[in-house]
């Protein structure tokens, strides 16, 4: 499909469908768009076009069509040939591009500082489709050893098994561990996360672009962890993935994702013959992108939020002599990195993890929290407005096996907490505190 096909709607047409019949042609009720600011994430949201209604409404609406009609038979053979598409506001099937859909792609292209983006029906889409794009058969990644299990099993058994791409796992603190993995020529894509799931790492993102572009390779973040927080585009990255799911929902009602990145990928990915978006067709609903694009404007408020209530809790649960791993403390050997890269006030992240040492140490104490004193509930995901806990080696990295975790440093206990801002902070702070006091013997607890 043509580059064009990320660019900026311009206009509407109201009755005729042909672009060269400018007669027929009215400029689409919109904001004036300036170029936005990559200072700030709400800034460059604020700055990037806003899509009214069909009826003037302030909101967009919602074109839950699947498919859309033209006006002179002609116009149809142009937009398959890529000469008419939605930067003009031509639309054929929603599985290509819809309107509301793309509204949202704009927004996180906005968010990103990407000159583009796609919405997808989850993250893992966004990810394989990524990497399927990136890599043909006999394809090699370099990628961290500690990512999200989804990811990490897609990498070690699928992509392996289905399309002959293998990987390499190393760790993003050693370098040299890194520059010796990357081989140039063989390697297509260095993978990783902004902030490890679950354990916390935060990766030198500028240091480890350098390191791939050196070579020709291109470098995908997953910034699921650190939306506002970091902008991994900015510090170098040509990619950057998101599941949608978690924080910029905030939810906990919506499975989504999202691929942000240069037009020209983008438009690689929506190509009729060799477009994996296209062809594997991981489609967002209309409906479902309506929804987001509301919550948007406010995720920079929530994440502040998530993020100044987790470095409270983490330092508090230190002084209580918990085993805590969060970034935002000093003390964490990722602290200083994490600081040098990311946007002013924002903080550190919304996730607190404790180290128990054991499941069933985990357990109690997560039964404890929820069942006793209600601070948070047992379950997967992040960035709800409640706290959600759960044991990552049993849950959501439980695709991995004992020596893969051993070498992520995914501890049998390790409880990771996705801190909520429902309540008021003393109140949830009391609830927990309540919980440690009816379990507090020496065997539970494991001291730093």
């Amino acid at each position: 499909m043509a580059e064009t096909q990320f660019h900026n709607v311009v206009k509407k047409r109201p009755g005729s469908d042909d672009a060269d019949h400018d007669d027929f042609m009215v400029p689409k009720k919109q904001m004036v768009s300036f170029s936005p600011t990559w200072e700030d994430p709400v800034a460059a949201l604020a700055s990037a076009r806003h899509e009214f209604g069909e009826h003037g409404g302030v909101n967009m609406s919602i074109e839950a069509s699947a498919t859309f009609t033209v006006m002179e038979p002609e116009t149809m053979r142009r937009m398959f040939a890529g000469e008419l598409g939605p930067d003009r506001d031509f639309f054929i099937y929603s599985r290509h591009f819809n309107p509301t859909v793309l509204n949202l792609s704009r927004q996180m292209a906005a968010l990103e500082g990407t000159e583009a983006a796609y919405c997808t029906s989850s993250g893992m889409s966004a990810i394989s489709s990524v990497l399927l794009q990136l890599c043909s058969s006999g394809g090699h990644v370099v990628a961290s050893r500690t990512l999200y299990g989804g990811t990490h099993a897609l990498l070690t058994h699928f992509l392996p098994r289905a399309c002959n791409i293998t990987t390499t796992f190393v760790d993003l603190r050693d370098i040299e561990m890194v520059k010796g993995a990357i081989v140039e020529g063989k390697t297509d894509v260095l993978y990783l996360e902004t902030v490890s799931n679950p354990t916390l790492t935060v990766a030198n993102v500028p240091e480890l672009c350098r390191i791939a572009h050196d070579k020709g390779v291109k470098v995908v973040v997953d910034n699921t962890f650190a939306p506002m927080v970091l902008s991994p585009a900015r510090l170098g990255a040509d990619v950057v993935v998101h599941s949608i799911s978690k924080y910029i929902s905030g939810g906990g009602d919506v499975i989504a994702g999202a691929v942000c990145g240069p037009a020209s990928l983008l438009n690689s990915m929506m190509d009729l013959h060799q477009g994996a978006l296209l062809l594997l067709g991981p489609t967002m609903n209309a409906k479902v992108a309506f929804e987001l694009s509301e919550r948007i404007p406010h995720l920079g408020l929530r994440m502040k939020e998530h993020c100044h209530r987790a470095l409270v809790y983490a330092t508090r649960m230190k002084k209580h002599g918990l085993k805590v791993i969060y970034p935002g403390l000093e003390d964490h050997p990722d602290h200083a990195v994490l600081k040098s890269m990311a946007n002013k006030e924002y903080g550190y992240g919304g996730i607190v993890c404790v180290d128990m040492e054991t499941e069933e140490r985990a357990n109690r104490l997560m039964n404890h929290l929820q069942n006793y004193t209600q601070f948070g509930l047992m379950a997967v995901s992040l960035g709800y407005y409640e706290t959600l806990m759960s044991c990552s080696g049993s849950s959501t990295s439980s695709e991995m096996n004992t020596e893969e975790k051993a070498s992520a440093g995914i501890s049998p206990g390790l409880v990771r907490m996705s801190i909520g801002y429902s309540g008021t902070l003393e109140q949830r702070w009391s609830q927990f505190d309540k919980a440690l006091s009816r379990v507090q013997d020496s065997t539970l607890f494991p001291k730093n």
